[in-house]
């Protein structure tokens, strides 16, 4: 018997949309409803009064950030996390597994669980079913969520049938270590773009006493269009008599989109998140309140609103604020955009309920999409082109998701394209390579600097992570701790910083000294004269050899479609020369079989890096081996599996080879000391 009692109200006719309702230990709840992401127990820049207020029925709160702060410990002292947070209303709690996948941690996903690496103190974990159920149950939420396995949603058929049995085998764990729990326990359908493996997840899970069913694996890599599909293909395979959640979902027309296909309960950073770069969901469209169209502006932000930052706030006070980056204009439009939200809600809610939803949804598609973009005293007579921010070659643009990225305009290829750059950055450079743990001092000879080579500038989002964990790392243990660092970025063009730098409302990560003095002067020290930032401009092949000796690698050209000639084992040999008499490790986003073949044949011994954004995998490279790292969370070297189909590709063999040729090749490439037995 379900935990939660869900009664479903009302079906709308020409359209799955439902509205209903369940009842936890504080509380009912009813849908459809939105989840403000509260995933460190606090929803950024509210109060619980605040959220109250606005009649927020139910929050998110994260059992991954919650495990590592405060830790189990804290809640068993408060009884829960509703007495530690003073929130009375229900909670739901994510189970970290989407944490794991994206996050800047290393990790190891085994049957029995997930090993990963604190972002918080280094230290290693240990996540499985059971453990992640235990903690839920400590922290006291009326919902928990199974521990699953999330991959891209791109990912192959092959990997994405691995993963969802892998899920359905911890789902079935959480279930048993649930045991006689009164806190509900949702299921999470995998299966990636797979219509096939969508459907045996949900025949599988729906077979399972869970509570409700989650929709995983969506909006990490997919279209709009390929989201709304199989949430629509997902939901036909549901059972009616649950609570149906699509996680991590999303814009209000997104929400609208998956109302319409038969969800019931969401959650999304998106609110507030977009509050602190200055927008605003209204009924007049989206406001983007920087824009100095409202410099003047007398009028609320939304005269439809009643929130009280609409009540008792012009447009124009909103703009000063944002424009002055202080946090009362995030908290004032993080809570108009959650009252937004909210009102949404309950205003699709109403209209499944009259029977009026299908007219509803056609109006609303359009008016969500909408931006306030026509907003001048004077309408201009001729409709404006409106082109985004450029520089030469390279031009910004906004995700829907929220994060901007500048994309080189002759080749198309965008710097992080599905994943903001903060985010790529942390999870594939600075977690994996756990430059946090290397910066403290632990032997004579980490005396001498560490140094990174920031191969690829771009927009800085790599070196400015690297220099942001430094920064971190010297407020909590102080320089005496610490080993000096110095980052070497190449770069021939600078456009693309330069435009980012521009608009760093846009690009938080450049909202620093350092960029501008990079720019400026050619290099940047920190006031405590333990972090050093160089650039060496120009081409990367002129300036190699002279560079100083690298620890870390973070190779981020863009790719060998359009810097083809960084991508070749002559440049990844030469690399190789240069670092004799150090080991050291290069981090790249590729997992190319052309690119392993190179860094192989370059003298590297290579391994498969995490996944991040749409990649399933990425690539590390080491001058040699160390054979005290034997952790298990160390990145595994290719072997077996990977030479056999190295076998069958058709990038096995660099490029300018004869037939004479390739046998020779292929006899000297299996004969890598890295293919031996036993290592």
């Amino acid at each position: 018997m379900s935990r939660l009692s869900f009664t479903l109200e009302k079906e709308s006719s020409n359209s799955k949309a439902r509205a209903g309702r369940f009842r936890t230990a504080h509380g009912e709840v009813r849908t459809p409803v939105f989840m403000p992401v509260g995933t460190q127990a606090t929803v950024k820049n509210m109060t619980v009064e605040g959220l109250k207020a606005l009649d927020v029925q139910v929050l998110l709160a994260n059992t991954y950030h919650l495990l590592l702060r405060p830790g189990p410990k804290v809640f068993e002292k408060f009884g829960g996390i509703h007495r530690f947070m003073n929130w009375d209303r229900p909670v739901l709690t994510d189970s970290g597994g989407f944490q794991i996948f994206s996050l800047p941690e290393s990790r190891v996903m085994t049957e029995a669980g997930a090993r990963f690496r604190s972002y918080v103190d280094g230290e290693v974990h240990f996540l499985s079913p059971e453990s992640s159920i235990e903690m839920q149950r400590i922290i006291g939420s009326d919902i928990m969520m199974v521990l699953d396995q999330c991959i891209p949603s791109t990912a192959p058929h092959a990997e994405t049938e691995a993963a969802m049995h892998l899920t359905h085998r911890w789902a079935e764990r959480s279930l048993r270590a649930r045991g006689d729990s009164p806190q509900a326990l949702f299921g999470i359908v995998q299966g990636a773009c797979h219509r096939d493996l969508r459907v045996r997840s949900a025949e599988f899970l729906r077979a399972l006493p869970f509570d409700g069913l989650a929709i995983g694996g969506l909006a990490v890599g997919e279209t709009h269009a390929q989201r709304y599909e199989f949430t629509d293909h997902t939901t036909d395979h549901l059972p009616k008599n649950l609570p149906r959640y699509l996680m991590g979902v999303g814009t209000p027309v997104d929400i609208l989109e998956s109302v319409h296909r038969g969800v019931d309960m969401f959650d999304c950073i998106i609110p507030t998140q977009l509050a602190q770069r200055g927008t605003a969901f209204t009924s007049h469209g989206r406001i983007h309140c920087r824009r100095s169209v409202y410099k003047f502006s007398e009028e609320p932000l939304d005269a439809d609103c009643g929130c009280p930052t609409c009540r008792s706030h012009p447009r124009a006070y909103l703009h000063h604020l944002i424009k002055s980056d202080e946090i009362l204009g995030w908290q004032l439009l993080a809570t108009h955009n959650i009252a937004f939200y909210q009102r949404l809600m309950a205003e699709m809610r109403a209209h499944i309920l009259r029977g009026e939803f299908p007219a509803y949804y056609e109006r609303q598609r359009l008016e969500l999409a909408r931006d306030d973009d026509d907003n001048p005293p004077v309408h201009p007579a001729a409709a404006r082109v409106r082109h985004p921010p450029r520089l030469g070659d390279y031009e910004m643009q906004t995700s829907a998701e929220g994060f901007s990225s500048i994309r080189q305009v002759s080749s198309g290829e965008v710097m992080h394209s599905v994943s903001a750059p903060a985010d790529e950055a942390d999870r594939l450079y600075i977690g994996q390579s756990r430059l946090a743990v290397r910066l403290r001092r632990r032997r004579a000879d980490d005396e001498q600097p560490l140094v990174i080579w920031d191969v690829g500038l771009g927009a800085a989002s790599n070196a400015m992570a690297a220099l942001e964990c430094a920064e971190g790392e010297l407020a909590a243990a102080g320089p005496a701790a610490l080993r000096t660092l110095t980052i070497v970025s190449f770069e021939r063009d600078l456009d693309p910083l330069t435009l980012a730098a521009r608009h760093a409302a846009w690009f938080p990560h450049l909202r620093h000294a350092a960029p501008q003095g990079l720019l400026r002067d050619g290099s940047w020290r920190h006031a405590s004269g333990h972090i050093e930032w160089r650039l060496l401009r120009g081409d990367f092949l002129d300036h190699l050899e002279a560079a100083p000796v690298p620890d870390l690698i973070f190779y981020d050209p863009f790719s060998s479609k359009t810097d083809a000639a960084l991508w070749h084992t002559d440049v990844f040999g030469r690399i190789h020369r240069h670092c004799q008499g150090r080991s050291a490790e290069l981090y790249t986003y590729s997992a190319a079989t052309a690119v392993r073949v190179a860094l192989l044949c370059a003298g590297f011994f290579v391994a498969e890096g995490i996944g991040t954004g749409p990649k399933a995998t990425t690539t590390v490279a080491f001058t040699r081996l160390d054979p005290k790292d034997d952790s298990p969370d160390s990145p595994r070297l290719l072997g077996a599996e990977w030479l056999a189909r190295w076998r069958r590709s058709g990038s096995k063999y660099p490029p300018g080879l004869d037939e004479s040729q390739k046998a020779a090749f292929e006899q000297r490439f299996e004969a890598h000391p890295q293919f031996a037995p036993g290592v």
